[in-house]
This record gives structure tokens, sequence and C-alpha cells, in this order.
């Protein structure tokens, strides 16, 4: 499989955004003939560049991340990035695992610290690392992987000296040997455009800085994820998702129509690409790339 620092390269080359998708590890049986069988042929038929497979808290999903990507690239040859934690490893551990990876043919790796098993504050393992910068240097040590990393346009929730400061242990990362950022979601592209123009124009960063979308599927779930995430909803959004409580219908419609404008905004200013969190779920995401004209 491709090399997804190449993929972007390619795809900036030609001028076009490239498109990438996230799932994660079902916990049931039936979740995975779900995701695999129904929901990634439907995502496959918009021709995406990419997808990227999740890592549950503290490796919790470790075995089913290794199936999913396998799966992935052997049955549907779509390239996988594969996320790795600090969370609950060893170097010895990771080494042991980024040997596993390559020989399922996964050559791509999203270095993330990660969260503690049911939340808590983050405590290093012994002889792991305490930092995801510490991640992507070991990985890029050891063999040819394409490495990207995570980036918070809002900075990150456990960043207490303010997103200026969470930027600059970005660049950390990507001085390490990141290849690309993939951002945590967001809903006003006025926070990722700051997130951007600050790394790019005042810490020289030149990798891509490719932007996370989530289609709103249901009120009530999205307010959760952005409380972990410590993503804000704007005020007029959340005024919109008040009025749509109960009806999930109704606000799966308002989601696929207001992440197709943010991605046509973003699409404007000249964004890399798009990554969408599925959520493991075809249809929103699927929408909005017809919208795009990206499908």
């Amino acid at each position: 499989m491709a090399l997804i620092r190449d993929i972007l390269a390619a795809k900036m080359a030609a001028r076009q955004p490239a498109v990438s998708f996230e799932f994660f590890p079902p916990k049931t049986e039936e979740g995975d003939r779900n995701l695999l069988e129904r929901q990634i042929p439907a995502l496959l038929a918009t021709r995406p560049d990419f997808c990227s497979v999740t890592y549950g808290a503290g490796g919790s999903t470790r075995e089913k991340t290794l199936m999913i990507v396998d799966r992935i690239q052997r049955d549907h040859h779509l390239t996988a990035l594969a996320h790795l934690t600090c969370v609950n490893h060893t170097q010895a551990e990771i080494l042991a695992l980024l040997e596993k990876f390559r020989a399922l043919g996964c050559h791509n790796i999203l270095a993330l610290r990660g969260d503690p098993p049911g939340g808590g504050v983050f405590q290093a393992t012994a002889n792991g690392f305490e930092y995801s910068s510490q991640l992507v240097k070991f990985i890029r040590d050891h063999g040819d992987f394409s490495v990207g990393t995570a980036g918070f346009p809002e900075g990150h929730i456990a960043c207490t000296a303010g997103k200026h400061t969470d930027w600059q242990h970005l660049r950390e990362k990507i001085d390490a040997g990141a290849d690309f950022v993939l951002t945590q979601l967001f809903f006003d592209n006025a926070d990722y455009f700051e997130f951007r123009d600050y790394l790019t124009q005042k810490l020289g960063v030149t990798v891509p800085l490719i932007p996370g979308i989530i289609p709103i599927l249901n009120a009530g779930q999205i307010t959760k994820f952005t409380q972990l995430s410590g993503a804000k909803i704007p005020a007029a959004l959340q005024q919109s998702l008040d009025k749509l409580v109960g009806n999930d219908e109704a606000a799966t419609e308002f989601g696929i129509e207001y992440a197709t404008r943010q991605c046509e905004e973003l699409l404007r200013a000249g964004v890399p690409g798009l990554h969408f969190y599925t959520l493991n779920k075809a249809r929103s995401t699927v929408q909005v790339l017809k919208n795009l004209h990206l499908a």
C-alpha cells in the first residue's frame, strides 16, 4: 500500500483535496460485519484516498484494530492508517506492534499520546513514552513508515497553558518526523484558519494540515463528543440543535447540510484534504461528498 505522505504529495501536485475517513473498531461481530460488508463498501464508492482506524483507550482494541486494518487493505484495497498510542505501552511493546503492522503491509501510523482507560490523568508507562513527539520519533527510527499526528484547532483539552502552547507542541511532533496532521473535529472554520495561519506563518510548518469534519447525526450525541474533545459548539449551531433533540432524522439532514457548507468554505480556502469522522456510518459522509462533487 502507498505511503500517505506520497498520496498527499500527489494530490497537492494535482491541486485536488485528499479525502479520507475514520472508523472505530466495533464491539460486536455484527458490528464488524456491518462496517466491513456494508458501510465501507458504500463509502468506497466515493473513491477515498485512505482511511484511519482508531485504537481504544489504553490499547483496548489492539487486536481488533489490527484485524480491521488488515481487512480494509486486503479485501478493499484501500490504504489504511493505523492509530497507535503511548498509553499502557512500553517501547518494546510498541516495537512489536510496529512489526505486526509491517507484516500486514500497513506502513502508515497515526501517532497519538492517547487517553487512559476510564478517563483520568495521563501517566507515562514505565519504559514507555510521555509525549507523542517521542512516539513519532520512535516510529520514524524503526522503519519506513509514514507518520501522522493529531492537531487541535481549539487547543488540546488537557493543555491548560492555552492553544498557542499546544500548537508549539504540535510543531515539536512535526519536527520529530510527522508527515501530516489530522485535526480534531471543529464546527467553526475560523478556529481552523487561525490554527493553520499560526502554524504556517509563525511556526514555519509546511506539512499538510487536514481538517477533521464530523457530520452531525444526533443532537445529544454531538454534545457529548464536544465535551470529551474540548471542541465548542457555536451559539447559532447550538440553537439549531436544541430544536432537533429527539428527531434524529432531521438532525442527520441538518448535519449533512452544515458539514457541506463547512467543507465548501474550507475547500475555497485551499485545504489539502478533508478527513471525515464517519462514526462507522456511510450515509451522511457519502451525501456530503456528493454535494461537494467529490464523490
